[in-house]
Parts: structure tokens; sequence; C-alpha cells
């Protein structure tokens, strides 16, 4: 893609102050970036952590870019009194201010919503955190893998498994774009309320809440136990690989067994009913492996979606971008950097009549810093007195490659 901004964007206008990192807090405020926001990243001198993770090319981290393409850095020494005071007067110009710090943190800082509500009463604040910003938990360090964990997400995952004993491994931070979406969402309420009533609100976004509140079904089987497992979808394996087909309705198995060219489990009193196929689901499981075991992956998942049952190959994440739906709605943007050209995923969510995508700019550690500072009155000679000082740190960005 890689298409010019035609048409205004739901939140142009919108001025969001970014004190995250790492992952939970950006996912959040880049979504905004994408809806059109003005969202500044207040970083420390040294950058937020991510700017050094791989994939990395030049120095640059496109991870790092994925997560905050789009917005302006502005980099702080909020050790120091004359930074703050200037963080002080941005939260005057801004809507929203999102940060992910320890609880406490912003309020040692004397950046706590009450101090900054009272400067802006429309600022709609939220707080990002491992476990809330009460209880006796509140303190805890908490990356994604901690929140699966102690979530119970880790060992409801366990329990579907078979012949594992240890907790699976996982590199994939569900906690972190679960929380970065609820808050997104928390702050666009917020900012309703604010528009309808002049007055701001204070978002307490727990990572721990939202694993919990993404286990449905588990968190009612813990409290009411059921007979027996319940049936679980699973690999099928063809000759070249696996694929997943979910008959989850009578219409689906009826669909299955005439694709497979087994209309005889139709009437089989093993399959016939979805009570009946609970009790045998390994034997129809075992009867698709028997299905699909001469197959291409590629001809069985054809069969399939040509009768209507839902199923899909087991595809590679390389594989999942190059695939039509991937291309047709244009999930992928094309951003650049100083050191050239990737992709990044656009929101899941369309709107008719205006853009929501990724922006094409990757903010190089304090760019913005003066020419935000120039707009709020200060002259280049003070400028370059905060930059020798240390309070600010600014860096011009480097010529795209």
């Amino acid at each position: 893609m890689g298409a010019a901004v035609t048409a205004p964007g739901i939140l142009d206008g919108v001025r969001v102050l970014d004190f995250t990192a790492m992952m939970s807090g950006p996912y959040a405020t880049r979504l905004m970036a994408d809806l059109g926001a003005e969202v500044i990243k207040i970083e420390p001198p040294e950058g937020d952590h991510i700017r050094t993770r791989p994939p990395t090319r030049n120095g640059r981290s496109t991870y790092f870019a994925q997560l905050n393409a789009g917005k302006k850095s502005l980099a702080l020494d909020l050790k120091k009194a004359e930074a703050i005071a200037l963080v002080k007067q941005l939260v005057a110009t801004a809507d929203v201010l999102v940060e992910n710090y320890r609880p406490g943190v912003m309020q040692r800082l004397g950046l706590d919503y009450e101090t900054l509500a009272a400067l802006n009463p429309k600022l709609v604040y939220c707080s990002i955190s491992g476990f809330g910003q009460t209880g006796s938990w509140a303190g805890r360090s908490a990356y994604a893998p901690v929140l699966h964990a102690g979530s119970g997400y880790d060992i409801a995952n366990l329990a579907y498994q078979d012949g594992i004993e240890r907790p699976l491994k996982n590199g994939i931070f569900v906690a972190d774009v679960l929380g970065g979406s609820l808050a997104f969402g928390a702050v666009q309420a917020a900012l309703f309320k604010a528009a309808r009533t002049g007055r701001g609100d204070q978002v307490d976004l727990s990572l721990m809440d939202g694993m919990l509140g993404l286990l449905v079904y588990e968190c009612q089987e813990a409290q009411f136990p059921a007979d027996r497992r319940r049936p679980l979808y699973q690999p099928t394996k063809a000759r070249d690989g696996f694929l997943l087909i979910a008959p989850v309705s009578q219409n689906n198995f009826e669909a299955l067994a005439r694709a497979t060219g087994h209309p005889e489990w139709l009437t089989d009193p093993r399959f016939a009913t979805i009570h009946a196929r609970e009790h045998h689901w390994g034997e129809l499981m075992a009867l698709l492996d028997d299905w699909a075991g001469p197959q291409s992956a590629a001809d069985c998942e054809a069969a399939m979606n040509a009768g209507g049952v839902p199923c899909s190959r087991y595809y590679s994440v390389r594989e999942a971008m190059d695939s039509p739906p991937v291309v047709e709605r244009g999930v992928l943007q094309t951003v650049h950097d100083g050191s050239g050209s990737f992709q990044v995923t656009n929101p899941a969510f369309r709107f008719r009549d205006s853009p929501a995508h990724a922006r094409d700019s990757v903010p190089e550690l304090g760019e913005h810093g003066p020419a935000l500072l120039r707009a709020l009155g200060l002259g280049d000679e003070r400028i370059d007195e905060l930059t020798t000082r240390g309070v600010l740190h600014a860096r011009t960005p480097a010529p795209a490659a």
C-alpha cells in the first residue's frame, strides 16, 4: 500500500502524550496515530528499550517501528524539574495521556491524574499496568508472559494438550496486544464523555483483568466443572502439512461428510448428532486423518471450502502475509525509516469514509523535540540550553536510505 491520506482521520486534531514503552502502551497509541491523532512519544534520553530489539537493519528496529509508526518523539530527562515543567505545559494542550509505568511512578514525578486534571479538566488519562493501580499486587513487575502464567491462561492451555506436563513456551505476547486494544477502546469512550460533559476521566487498565476476560469458557468451567473435557479442534494431518477443520454446527458436519466422500457418517450412530459426536470425537478426528493422509493439504482445504466446511491450512506468518484476504484487504502498509522500507500491519477495523492505517513515518529519538518546544513558545537559545544541560535530547533525522 503506502497511499497518501486523502481524508481527515477520525482522531485528527486529538493530541496524545504517550509515556509508554515496550508493547501494550505503544500498541494502543499506534492505533490512535493510525486514526490521525498527533501522538507525542515522550522517551527517556536513551529511548524506548524496544528501539534496540531485533529485527534490526543498520541499527534501526522494525519491531519498534511497527509499534510506533506515525508518532512524534520528544526525549526528556524526567528526573529534572525543568522537564516536568515542560510536560505540564504540553498537558495543557493535550486531549489524552497514556502511560504504562509501574503504579506510583507518575505520582512520584508529579504527573499523576489529579495533578494534571487540575491543569486540564478535559484530559483523558489512561494507565496501563499488570495488575491495576490498586491492590496488593499493584507494585509487581508484570510482562506479558507473567500475566499469561498468573491469569490461568497457560494452565488452561496445558489442559487442552495431550502428553505434555509442563506449560508451553510462548513468544507471542497476547496480554500486551489484548491490553493495548482494550486501552484504545476505553480511551475512545472517555473521549466521548469529555466531548459531552467537558470532563475527562482516568482509565485504569489491568492486563491481568484483560487476560481473565479472554478466558470466557474457562472462567465458567472453573466455577461449574464439566463431567469431561469438551471436544477440541485439532490438526488434521495431510501428506505435506496440517489443516484445521472445524465442523462446529450440524450443518457443518453434514457438509463435511459429503465433502470427504463419506455420506455414511451421516447415519453412523457415533456421529449422527452433536451429542454423539462429542462422545466419539477422537474417532471422528482419526477418520479425518485417514481421509487427508494421502492428499495434499491444499487439496484438502479446497475440498472443505468447496463444501462450505470451516477449514484452513496451517500457514506460516510469512505465508499468511501473502494470502488473498490479507493482500485484498490491504492489511499490510509499507513504511519507511532511515534504513529502508518494510511492512507493518494496519488496524483490523475499517471505516467507510475515514482512513485508518499506519502512517509512513518512524520517529528518530528526540526528532520532534525542538519543534514541539518552539510551539510552546521557547526560543532556540533556550532549547539549545536545555539540550546542553541534558534536559532535552534532540536528534536530527537521518535521510531515508
